[in-house]
């Protein structure tokens, strides 16, 4: 018992003095996963690059709308809730159209930006499509010149003219799913507000 015990020790021991998973650190990882990127991006063509700044935008927005509705938005909401809380003769016309302008602007702030990420989500579909044109011409022209006996000039080509329409459609179904969720949150907060508002009239 007590010689497995040591076994189990020194094997510990050893393990421990070990670099714990030198490969994510001596900068491996980050060339191969770079190399994958470059290679991907290769194959897709020029339409992928365009592609990728669509998606990083898009996914900017996101963000941006994200920090605003959890960070920004309800302090905000708060200081309104707090002001009308303290403002006398609600029920006046004047009270009533300062409460009404704050409505109409905390629907403008949550709304903000979500047209563009619309926008940007349905041109996703469209550079893929465009990148499958291009693909497309380009194994034509393969064709035109070397026939159909040159496989592998062809496949470039078909791999130009799939790629681009798959990431397309990964990253619009990825924006459409964050802009369907990010509205529905925005929606909402503006009815929580309206609610908090118009109950204490």
């Amino acid at each position: 018992m007590t010689d497995l015990g040591t076994e189990l020790s020194n094997e510990l021991a050893t393990v421990a003095s070990q670099p714990l998973a030198a490969g994510l650190f001596d900068g491996q990882l980050f060339e191969q996963g770079w190399q994958s990127l470059s290679l991907f991006m290769q194959q897709g063509g020029p339409i992928l690059w365009g592609l990728a700044l669509v998606g990083a935008a898009s996914w900017l927005v996101v963000i941006e709308r994200l920090i605003y509705v959890f960070s920004v938005f309800p302090k905000q909401e708060k200081h309104w809730i707090e002001q009308w809380r303290q403002r006398k003769g609600q029920r006046e016309w004047a009270s009533r159209a300062i409460r009404d302008g704050w409505l109409f602007e905390a629907h403008v702030s949550l709304h903000r930006n979500l047209n563009l990420l619309k926008a940007l989500v349905s041109l996703c579909p469209m550079l893929g499509l465009l990148g499958t044109v291009t693909g497309m011409i380009t194994v034509f022209d393969v064709m035109a010149v070397q026939g159909t006996g040159e496989p592998r000039l062809m496949a470039a080509g078909i791999s130009m003219a799939t790629l681009p329409t798959m990431a397309g459609m990964v990253v619009a179904l990825a924006g459409m799913f964050a802009q369907a969720r990010i509205s529905k949150i925005c929606e909402r907060r503006e009815a929580s507000l309206t609610k908090a508002l118009r109950s204490r009239s």
